[in-house]
């Protein structure tokens, strides 16, 4: 019998006052009734226009149906077809602008709960069945990937089922990319990531971690150790910043450092071995998915008050609404149409060389307003003439967005990359300029969405695969 309520099924959640001081998930997933619930709403569209929104195709409508029979291994299999990563989709893609935004339901009421659907089935199958991994028949050919985040696993995961030998090589100490370092465990659990990992293992994939490619080997220098092509997914994990006055001053983070010292390096511990701030007042500058993962984590280490620092309105806040939302329930406040201008600090009697390099003790803003639509079609945000105020804070997290590292591009000969850093690739199958090199995700696109990451690296690896049966 069809569901034919106009809202989706709420997800169950921790209580804000509660989870603003942990780190445990906040979502805790449907139940066995409610996904099938859930699944009802699902009108099994002929045209299938939600597969139309998925970057990796996934039969949505056959996994649903599968939930409907309360088949809920078999709803896994469909999806796994398509996607290497389901649980980990399933907590941290956009589906709102993405699979549920072509939901024929979401026109007279809300979408289907795709995403929250993929999580249960995923949650589900890692709870009751034993992974059998199928080790392919090795077909001769080896392969390089570099980076283990999103687009180096899908690949690497979809060469190796082909009987490719597959070596990852990670810069970092452990494998996983920005879903270990860059995404809190109050999203995105580790041991989700880790499981997906040591499949991948368990299928004959070698992780290699610590080696930066570019500086401890270089990409010729991966061909030459037998490998006959090379995907790179190496991210776009460098930082950057506004160029105001104040930003080298002690306090002042990038999201990515912060949001990796307390991720990978364990800052949230008792007695962390990498301390960042701990109490105080926090300005996280940015609206994006990455300022609310750091500015929910600065309020589970300790903060007093974390603000969110922003320059046009809630309307234009690029975050999802329900991490926007989650970030309101805990208390983080948001000062809107609001633009830094300089980090204010005092100095620091200790430091002899240059006591100026003190520490921080405010963020100075000027207020904004909105203009006329930019190129994009967003409001552009203009400065309130003598609007000058001050926010007195002990932080600074500078989270307005990333671009790729140009170490790969700076020891790699024959590899173009675009005006912004991004490495230039053919559109249909992920080959760079240079030959037996193929890249994809964000050190191709800069930052973006984990399943958009999948979606190149599932391409490069097809196109991989055609590259080497040309040869």
């Amino acid at each position: 019998m069809p569901n034919m309520s106009l809202k989706k099924n709420p997800i169950p959640t921790q209580e804000p006052e509660i989870r603003a001081h942990n780190f445990d998930e906040v979502a805790m997933g449907y139940s066995e009734e409610i996904a099938i619930e859930e699944a009802n709403r699902c009108l099994n569209c002929k045209n299938m226009p939600c597969v139309n929104g998925c970057p990796v195709n996934i039969h949505i409508p056959e996994f649903i149906a599968k939930i409907r029979e309360g088949n809920f291994e078999g709803a896994y299999q469909i999806i796994s077809k398509s996607s290497s990563l389901p649980a980990v989709c399933g907590r941290v893609c956009p589906q709102e602008t993405q699979c549920e935004s072509k939901c024929v339901r979401g026109i007279k009421g809300e979408p289907v709960g795709i995403g929250r659907l993929e999580r249960f089935v995923a949650d589900w199958h890692n709870a009751h069945s034993e992974e059998n991994i199928l080790i392919p028949s090795f077909n001769g050919h080896k392969i390089a990937v570099v980076g283990s985040g999103p687009s180096g696993l899908t690949c690497a995961g979809d060469l190796a089922k082909k009987g490719y030998k597959v070596t990852v090589y990670e810069a970092l100490h452990a494998a996983g990319g920005v879903l270990v370092y860059g995404i809190p465990e109050f999203r995105l659990p580790k041991a989700i990531v880790q499981k997906e990992i040591d499949n991948l293992i368990k299928m004959g994939v070698d992780i290699q971690t610590n080696i930066v490619i570019g500086k401890t080997l270089t990409v010729d220098e991966l061909f030459g150790m037998g490998n006959e092509a090379v995907f790179i997914g190496s991210g776009a994990g460098l930082p950057n910043f506004m160029g105001i006055p104040g930003e080298s001053l002690k306090g002042v983070y990038s999201a990515n450092e912060f949001l990796t010292r307390s991720n990978l390096m364990k800052a949230y511990k008792s007695f962390p071995q990498t301390p960042i701030m701990k109490g105080g007042r926090v300005a996280v500058v940015g609206g994006g998915n990455v300022a609310m993962d750091a500015a929910r984590t600065a309020l589970r280490l300790g903060a007093e008050k974390v603000y969110i620092v922003y320059r046009r309105s809630m309307e234009e806040l690029p975050a999802r609404r329900e991490e926007v939302d989650h970030a309101i329930e805990e208390g983080i406040e948001f000062r809107l149409l609001n633009n830094p201008i300089e980090i204010l600090g005092y100095e620091n009697p200790n430091d002899k060389r240059d006591p100026k390099n003190g520490f921080v003790k405010g963020i100075k803003c000027v207020k904004m307003e909105l203009g006329e639509p930019d190129e994009k079609g967003r409001r552009r945000p203009m400065a309130v003439t003598n609007s000058e105020f001050v926010i007195d804070v002990d932080c600074v997290i500078m989270s307005i967005g990333t671009s790729p590292n140009p170490l790969i591009k700076m020891t790699t000969d024959g590899l173009e990359v675009n005006s912004r850093g991004g490495i230039i690739v053919e559109e249909t199958t992920g080959a760079t300029t240079k030959e037996g090199v193929y890249a994809g995700g964000d050190a191709v696109t800069g930052a973006a969405t984990v399943i958009s990451a999948m979606g190149a690296g599932k391409l490069a690896a097809k196109a991989i695969d055609e590259y080497l049966s040309d040869k």
